[in-house]
């Protein structure tokens, strides 16, 4: 893929966490005043791990967040390359596992902002027709590069989301993530790789590559 990472008037809210039936609930984005901008920052720590004994190891007060399907597609831009400057652009089709109405989600993230984690911006709001999204991206010059597919099982661990990841064409993996601002980032990901080795995974072996990365390079 020619520019894809390997990985306004906007302001940015974080919505209710108990609103776990909602699932751009972490990263929403509020139309609105500039005003009410805030910078926060995906933290994710993510190793490849063994679904059923991680699992095992989940505490007694995780929470079960549902089973989803997900369909990601990445676009290159045309006026820069995504590849060299660590940015994606993405459309997310989202569902319940198995079944049940398609949600879109319009997402960019911005590059990774150190070498412990996964750590970087990233600015998603949902919307109404993702056709029709993917319609305008294509009309004004963005093509269609690559397709990411998994299913995500979910569980809240306090202020984290541990995810059981199973990507089409590249297996099993385990993501600890939250998001904070810029002043937060340290603590958060410090806290992710503890949750990693309470389950039994090495955070060493983390892995800062993207799916699409991933997937990319099996080609």
């Amino acid at each position: 893929m020619g520019g894809s990472s390997a990985n306004g008037e906007i302001g940015r809210r974080e919505v209710d966490r108990t609103d776990r039936a909602n699932p751009f609930y972490r990263r929403d984005i509020l139309i609105g005043s500039p005003t009410a901008l805030t910078d926060m920052y995906e933290v994710e720590v993510k190793v490849a791990a063994d679904h059923d004994t991680v699992r095992e190891r989940l505490p007694d007060d995780a929470e079960a967040m549902g089973t989803i399907e997900q369909v990601d597609t990445y676009f290159d831009a045309p006026h820069r390359n995504f590849a060299q400057s660590d940015e994606a652009l993405r459309l997310r089709r989202e569902r319940p596992a198995g079944d049940g109405e398609w949600t879109t989600a319009v997402t960019y993230k911005g590059p990774l902002l150190e070498a412990e984690s996964k750590s970087r911006e990233e600015f998603e709001t949902e919307v109404a027709e993702g056709e029709t999204m993917q319609t305008v991206f294509e009309r004004l010059g963005f093509e269609r590069a690559a397709e990411v597919r998994k299913e995500r099982d979910r569980y809240a661990v306090g202020e984290f989301t541990v995810t059981f990841d199973t990507v089409d064409g590249l297996g099993e993996y385990v993501e600890v993530e939250t998001e904070r601002d810029d002043a937060g980032i340290s603590d958060a990901r410090d806290a992710a790789r503890e949750i990693l080795t309470d389950l039994g995974c090495d955070p060493d072996d983390q892995i800062r590559t993207s799916y699409l990365g991933l997937l990319l390079a099996e080609e």
